[in-house]
């Protein structure tokens, strides 16, 4: 057994890397890494399947690799699983770079091969000389501690075996047991900034420091230890501050001022609803400015609400709307209102603001369940003359993702009935000649 082999096999072991008795499905593009993975792997003894990516990027080469990558898994009989991408179109529809798209593209393909198969794991061959590349991309591109531990050793069920190992180890593992693979022509270019640092960032530091490789492996192992202190204590404050409000979260602007640096940790508290630095640096700005101000990432909204920040899902817009026929004594309708009739038995009727009950012969079907707009006026019941609707829910200090989950029921005519949950009007109100009774119940 080579050395190499030796420190692979009680490193995995040492690590728990892949569960006993589990296949594992290693990611193999046919270059040099994955070739030196997969023979490690196959004289480990360990039971393995491939997968592979066509990214259909470079004329010919992306199907020689394909070709390659078979050929391989055959020899060690293994089964290959494959996928066919058109990665700019992909990248172009997206408005990604065409490196994301790949690397979004070749994890989901992992991932579902995985799991349709009960791979145990998905193993990766990025080794040292790849984390301290994206350190370096982080650190150019801006990041947190959590970017300048380079690549982690397991990301879900990713798992990377060859983080020990150096191009340098790499390469003589290939030259000693005379491995073929192939090679892509675009490691070679400058065109993208991971080769830009491979080529002639790392190259220019190794030369400043022959210690380099070793005192970056030691600063990433000590960034990934102090990031763990970090989250422990970033969790308790979340915990604290992050509180569940209605369908979103809620954090209290006076809590949030008590902590140093603020926008540090409001950028922490925000991660995991997609607002970038740039924005979380804006939102920092507005905490003691005006209430109503709105922020937004690609699947969230934050809402400066007087001492609050509310966060809420988008929604889908103000034009959704139901319509309610004049078809049954009892219908269940959605967003949780449900409509019944009755008979008036002439007893007093204690209503509630979740409750509204109409004359059912003066009611003009079909009725229209939608949400409120600007400009909206109704006739509260019990008042003379018309009210807009805004007036209302600004009386009641309703915030503004409180104000757009409001609906209204209307008539055929376009008269609001009610602004559900909160107000009855006055159109088609009970009184002592009505017959049958149109009751309304908001399920909140």
């Amino acid at each position: 057994m080579t050395a190499v082999q030796q420190k692979f096999e009680q490193f995995i072991r040492s690590e728990h890397l892949f569960p006993d008795g589990g296949q594992v499905l290693l990611a193999v593009s046919g270059g040099r890494d994955s070739v030196v993975l997969t023979d490690l792997v196959g004289h480990a003894r360990i039971p393995f399947a491939v997968a592979h990516c066509n990214f259909h990027l470079r004329p010919d080469e992306c199907d020689r690799d394909e070709a390659f990558v078979r050929s391989l898994a055959q020899r060690w009989g293994a089964k290959c699983h494959v996928a066919q991408f058109d990665t700019l179109a992909f990248a172009a529809d997206r408005h990604l770079s065409v490196e994301e798209a790949a690397r979004r593209l070749r994890y989901d393909f992992f991932e579902q091969v995985r799991s349709q198969n009960g791979y145990s794991c998905i193993a990766t061959a990025h080794h040292r000389d790849d984390a301290i590349e994206t350190f370096f991309i982080n650190l150019l591109r801006g990041t947190g501690l959590a970017g300048l531990q380079g690549i982690p050793l397991r990301n879900g069920h990713v798992v990377r075996p060859l983080l020990p190992f150096g191009r340098d180890e790499i390469d003589s593992y290939v030259r000693r047991n005379r491995l073929t693979y192939v090679d892509d022509s675009t490691n070679s270019q400058t065109l993208f900034l991971r080769n830009r640092i491979r080529l002639q960032l790392v190259p220019m530091l190794r030369s400043l420091s022959p210690a380099f490789d070793r005192t970056m492996q030691s600063n990433m192992r000590h960034l990934a230890d102090a990031d763990v202190i970090y989250r422990s204590a970033l969790e308790q404050q979340r915990a604290s501050l992050v509180r569940p409000d209605g369908d979103g979260f809620c954090i209290s602007v006076d809590s949030l001022l008590q902590l140093t640096p603020v926008a540090t940790w409001l950028f922490e508290f925000l991660r995991p609803f997609g607002f970038s630095p740039a924005v979380v640096d804006e939102i920092a700005e507005a905490l003691d400015g005006q209430s109503g101000k709105q922020f937004f990432s690609p699947t969230h909204r934050l809402v400066k609400d007087r001492s609050r920040l509310l966060i809420r899902p988008l929604s889908a817009g103000s034009d959704e709307s139901y319509t309610i026929g004049d078809a049954a004594d009892c219908l269940s309708l959605p967003v949780g209102l449900v409509m019944q009739r009755s008979p008036n038995t002439g007893r007093h009727i204690r209503l509630n603001p979740d409750e509204a009950w109409f004359d059912s012969d003066r009611v003009a079907f079909p009725l229209t369940l939608r949400r409120w707009r600007a400009g909206d006026r109704f006739v509260p019941f019990g008042m003379k003359g018309s009210r807009l609707v805004s007036d209302l829910l600004s009386d009641l200090k309703l915030s503004l993702p409180d104000k757009e989950r409001i609906w209204l029921l209307c008539d055929a005519t376009g008269a609001i009935l009610w602004v559900v949950g909160l107000r009855s009007s006055a159109v088609a109100s009970v009184s002592a000649a009505t017959t049958n009774i149109l009751q309304f119940k908001f399920l909140q």
